[in-house]
């Protein structure tokens, strides 16, 4: 009878020792759970606490309007139209309907435009100056609107103490905006204040269409310093055409303003 009890007593020990030890089990797994499910956030993904749920293509955010107190970002201006010069348009608008309808052409790529302008200034005093030079390049570059280059001798002259080699002037060539508004600076301002004015000679052709012009006096140019001025300096101005002869160069230059002498 006593082996019966002990071992009865030793299976209900044996009992209540596990179910504490599985009370203890489930004790120690119900914090961890709770803190995955913390991690796991609303959406059940794993993340920080709180972690907002993506939103679809769908469902875009709004737009955020500005605190108040902040001003809206200012709007971009509008771009500006590019510059045409003045003369470039007249040409297009008038002068070209005019060439056409006066030599009957009828390609537009045959009607007779500019095709570049040059200025050449020779300075002979360089031979023994070289400061003059250095001024007829700076005045020269200030009426053109371009850094022209010096030019030098060819071949060697005894008689004017010349070497080959030696700077004795300078030139530039422009195209383009620059040669539209040389030439329009030119008619405009520059031959009206030469003194006793009377027109530009109409005989300078070459025969083929290309204008030369010679100035005395490059003060006429309101670009030029009359108070840095040494002395007064001569240039050629030549104006290159497309016409091809210098019945339409001469038409293309008076419609364009040229005071040609009568």
């Amino acid at each position: 009878m006593a082996d019966k009890t002990e071992k009865s007593a030793g299976k209900g020990a044996d009992k209540s020792a596990d179910k504490s030890a599985d009370k203890s089990g489930a004790a120690k797994k119900a914090p961890a759970a709770a803190k995955r499910s913390t991690q796991a956030g609303p959406s059940g993904s794993s993340g920080k606490t709180g972690a907002a749920p993506k939103q679809g293509k769908a469902g875009a955010a709004a737009p955020v309007a500005p605190a108040a107190g902040v001003r809206p970002p200012a709007e971009k201006p509008a771009a500006r139209p590019p510059y045409v010069p003045r003369l470039k348009q007249r040409y297009a608008e008038e002068v070209v309907p005019k060439l056409k309808k006066e030599f009957g052409i009828v390609n537009a790529m045959a009607v007779p435009r500019l095709e570049k302008i040059s200025l050449n200034m020779g300075v002979g005093e360089a031979i023994q100056n070289i400061k003059i030079l250095d001024d007829a390049v700076d005045e020269m570059a200030a009426l053109a609107g371009q850094r022209p280059t010096v030019t030098r001798a060819q071949k060697s002259i005894a008689a004017f103490k010349l070497r080959a080699g030696m700077p004795i002037g300078c030139r530039v060539t422009l195209r383009g905006t620059r040669m539209w508004d040389f030439l329009d600076r030119f008619i405009t301002t520059a031959l009206p204040r030469v003194r006793d004015f009377r027109g530009v000679p109409a005989k300078s052709f070459d025969g083929r269409g290309n204008y030369t012009v010679g100035i005395r006096d490059h003060l006429i140019f309101l670009e030029i310093d009359y108070n840095k001025v040494e002395k007064p300096k001569g240039m050629n101005i030549t104006i290159v055409t497309t016409a091809g002869n210098d019945e339409r160069a001469l038409y293309l230059l008076r419609e364009l303003g040229m005071p040609f002498a009568r």
